[in-house]
């Protein structure tokens, strides 16, 4: 074997193999080629080895994970400290006699298979029959993108967390990079450090399942702030400028720690003559299940083809030289974990063939490389029905992605007859509905031919759209398609609605964010697809509330049609998304369509009349709107805003008899879900603390036990799966939920009436539970308002109130100006 050179001293010019790059994959690799006495070299640019290990924070646990998959490798890994896999892989590298040349940056590989020629960047060259890219993807970092992201206390790596003291760190970024890095700013208190954790969205879509609990158990302690739908807005110096779901907002920053992900070295690996799969940043190269790319003769592997894992990383360094060394017979390490989940299918398909046919057939997987295809299947499940077999039914708690290998699937769209069905055909998915919004089966599903399907799990569904743009792009589109026939109806198909789908575009606005401004030429329709809007019109030289907009609703179609200018400014209540349709196809498209047109001049001639009664009483009535103005924007403050059902109390009627509280609490086993005096008040308007059934729930975003669900009026709700964890409490907004164990069976009213036992009606003082409690007190649990969803009549606060003080509505139906209109 060639033995071990620490500066490159006696590299042959010419080897069978060349490895770029000494992390997990080319050190793996490295060592098979040198227990095969395969002539090799390994290069690497830094003056150590795997600089990514290297570059990890001091003390960093390195995960081994999956622990299902078997290590393949010449080169031991197990979990532990950073230093410690360090020193074992230097260790068997030295004694393994592999060749290294460090200092060895490469800047460009011309010639063809069996005759390669890398070129150093000190200029020197050799020579090598075969290629194996393994530099990863670290040292091409995705910057920050706002203003003032060039200021000098920006950094993208962490070395040592113990360095810095007293100092408020802003980390931006939730994957387990950046959850590594806050957790070991704040792992010793005594350091002073306040920190804070900024997550774009509601969910940790890339990070491990280990590495969000210690996160949710550091942010419980205290020790960590975890800021949830919060961007970077702006980089000042001391401060940062924050984009939350309300609006904007400022805080002390002292140093940024930006781990927002990376993406290929593109252009070099492009020069070399590889293709990607994807024009988007962030896309791998195409591969071949031997790991060899579009350019014979060079092999990707690692974190550049897609697998991030350690583990996956080494054992496909051993694959790869396992490959180049004849070995046609080795499959992968995951080889039997696939196996036997294919088994359960129908034919006698290999693990490969079935591959191949996802691939092939599934459009969420044609831009994802086998090698990916892989890794997904590894956390998802495939199931086959029988025709007229259910998937799901209609209102069964579900939040997985389905997508269909072979058959098709008939969609029962009318509850009241089963009969009448939408088809959805091979290749495509469903159940993005419960994917997105959390929400409970909104249709039975049933296979109308002999069915195949692959199940994503909401983890892995959502990692795959955090990580193959192209996929995620496919599950936009189709959700969009299925969104627009959904608000259009009027019997559009697919086809009609084409032109308009390939058209739109996803918008993403902040709180108080104009969408569009009255007076504005107007060009395109928006649909809400998340969070609302407040339409509102200058009068008297003030903005006037006309309107609330829920998620559903479509705007703009006015100017569109006719010409006309905008007539109100529209603008997000919360942090929300809309899709932009180009107006002059949505024209042709009523143009095609009667009926459709029909109901779009209806729904604008209603806002006309609006529009007309406001203008004709502005001048007599405008104290009166002004008013109702007021009070509608106090409500959507106060999370009307995002709400699906808000409890409301008129103070003019209530007499504080305190019934709704004890009525909720005897329908509830003896626990209040809200407090009447609490919360906050405007004119006669109360808002008590009480549950608001959010339309994208933030009590959902993080309950390991999947325990919050959305029932089929729209209630969330918390089952009997409750761990206590508290998340839910700690992700809500508005303090509805409290943590809480059920208290003892109380008598009945009867007895109490008659013979003075128990507490009597509402919720039982602690005295009394202390006393009747049975042995140690029960666990904990999280408790909100369900709307008394199986309790017949409706939520009894509302039932309970002798004066008709407390209603339960939608924001749509209470805040809009219309309502004074019909009420003329």
């Amino acid at each position: 074997m060639i033995g071990w050179h620490g500066k490159g001293e006696g590299v042959k010019d010419r080897v069978r193999i060349a490895i770029v790059g000494s992390g997990p994959a080319g050190l793996s690799a490295a060592g098979r080629a040198a227990r095969l006495g395969m002539s090799h070299v390994l290069l690497e640019k830094t003056d150590h080895l795997s600089d990514t290990i290297f570059k990890y924070q001091k003390g960093k646990h390195v995960m081994a994970t999956p622990s299902s998959l078997v290590l393949r490798s010449d080169f031991d890994f197990d979990a532990g400290k950073r230093e410690q896999v360090l020193g074992t892989w230097e260790e068997q590298a030295a004694a393994g006699a592999i060749t290294v040349r460090y200092n060895a940056e490469v800047t460009r590989i011309e010639g063809e298979k069996g005759a390669f020629v890398l070129t150093l960047k000190d200029g020197g060259t050799l020579e090598a029959e075969a290629v194996i890219l393994a530099i990863g993807t670290q040292g091409n970092p995705n910057k920050l993108r706002c203003e003032g992201a060039d200021l000098p206390h920006i950094q993208y790596q962490l070395d040592d967390p113990t360095e810095y003291i007293d100092e408020h760190i802003t980390v931006v970024g939730t994957g387990d990079a950046g959850i590594e890095n806050a957790l070991g700013l704040a792992a010793d208190p005594a350091q002073g450090n306040v920190v804070t954790i900024l997550n774009r969205g509601a969910e940790f879509a890339r990070a491990k399942e280990a590495n969000v609990k210690l996160l949710t158990e550091a942010q419980a302690a205290g020790r960590v702030i975890v800021r949830n739908e919060t961007t970077p807005a702006e980089v000042r110096p001391g401060q940062l400028v924050l984009d939350t779901r309300d609006g904007q907002e400022t805080i002390r920053c002292d140093r940024i720690i930006a781990r927002t992900g990376s993406a290929p070295p593109r252009k070099f690996v492009e020069d070399c003559g590889i293709a990607f799969t994807s024009p988007e940043r962030e896309a791998f190269p195409v591969l071949s299940p031997v790991f060899e790319t579009t350019r014979p003769g060079i092999h990707v592997i690692g974190a550049l083809a897609g697998y991030p894992l350690i583990k996956h990383c080494m054992n496909q360094g051993y694959d790869v030289v396992e490959f180049l060394n004849g070995n046609t017979r080795l499959k992968p390490a995951d080889e039997p974990i696939l196996a036997e989940k294919f088994a359960a299918l129908p034919g006698s398909r290999s693990v490969d063939e079935w591959l191949e046919l996802l691939g092939s057939r599934i459009e969420i997987f044609r831009d994802i490389s086998p090698l990916q295809l892989r890794e997904l299947m590894l956390d998802s499940g495939v199931a086959a029905f029988r025709k007229g077999e259910a998937v799901f039914e209609r209102n069964e708690i579900g939040s997985s992605l389905f997508a269909i290998a072979e058959g098709s699937v008939a969609v029962e769209v009318n509850k009241d007859d089963p009969s009448i069905t939408v088809p959805i055909a091979q290749g495509s998915i469903f159940g993005e509905v419960g994917l997105i919004s959390g929400r409970r089966r909104g249709a039975t599903i049933r296979a109308a031919e002999d069915l195949i399907v692959v199940e994503l799990s909401r983890s892995a569904a959502l990692k795959m759209m955090a990580t193959a743009p192209a996929a995620a792009k496919v599950v936009n589109r189709i959700s969009i398609e299925r969104q627009l026939l959904q608000i259009f109806g009027s019997g559009l198909t697919r086809e009609d609605v084409a032109e308009l789908v390939d058209g739109a575009e996803v918008q993403e606005l902040r709180a108080n964010e104009v969408l569009m401004k009255e007076g504005d030429e107007g060009a395109d329709i928006f649909i809400i697809r998340r969070g609302s809007m407040i339409v509102e019109r200058e009068i008297g030289g003030k903005p006037v509330f006309l309107s609330y907009l829920a998620a559903g609703a479509y705007v703009g179609e006015m100017a569109v049609i006719d010409g006309s200018r905008r007539s109100a400014t529209v603008r997000a209540a919360i942090k929300s998304e809309v899709i932009r349709l180009p107006g002059e196809a949505f024209v042709r498209l009523l143009e095609r369509k009667p009926q459709l047109r029909r109901k779009a001049f209806e729904e604008m001639e209603r806002r006309r009349e609006i529009n007309a009664f406001v203008e004709g009483r502005k001048e007599n009535f405008s104290s009166v709107v002004d008013m109702y103005s007021q009070t509608a924007q106090f409500l959507v403050d106060n999370g009307i805003g995002e709400a699906t059902d808000v409890l409301l109390i008129d103070e003019t009627l209530c007499v504080g008899c305190d019934n709704c509280e004890k009525a909720c609490a005897d329908s509830h086993d003896g626990l209040s879900r809200l407090d009447r005096e609490a919360g906050t008040t405007y004119a006669h308007l109360h808002v008590p603390t009480s549950c608001r059934h959010c339309e994208h729930p933030h009590c959902m975003a993080d309950c390991p036990p999947n325990a919050i669900q959305r029932g089929p009026d729209g209630e969330v709700f918390i089952d009997e799966t409750c761990i206590g964890c508290g998340n839910c409490q700690r992700n809500c907004p508005y303090g509805v939920i409290r943590m809480d164990s059920v208290p003892p069976k109380k008598p009945s009213i009867l007895s109490w009436l008659f013979l003075g036992k128990g507490p009597g009606p509402g919720e039982p003082s602690k005295d009394w539970r202390k006393k009747h409690a049975e042995g140690a007190e029960k666990p904990k649990q999280a408790i909100k308002c369900d709307m008394c969803a199986g309790i017949d009549g409706g939520p009894s606060c509302v039932r309970a109130c002798p004066t008709g003080a407390a209603i339960r509505v939608s924001p749509e139906a209470f805040l809009s100006v219309a309502k004074l209109a019909e009420g003329e």
